[in-house]
């Protein structure tokens, strides 16, 4: 048996435009979506640019906690 953790994790990507002003006035949502990642290649908190459909733009989304 492999005792040692898995090197690709599941993480969840967040809006940081839609966070930061409290979700639109328009609509009740935050945009997320659902990635891997390697975890000896990037260490760091991963941060991508994806399409939000609730700021209805490309938005940075980052990784938050589960």
């Amino acid at each position: 048996m492999n005792k040692r953790k898995d090197v690709r994790i599941t993480v969840i990507l967040e809006c940081t435009c839609c966070v930061r002003n409290g979700a639109n006035k328009i609509s009740t949502g935050i945009s997320r979506y659902i990635t891997q990642k390697n975890r000896r290649n990037r260490p760091n908190r991963l941060e991508l640019r994806k399409f939000c459909r609730y700021c209805y733009k490309h938005t940075c989304h980052g990784e938050i906690k589960k």
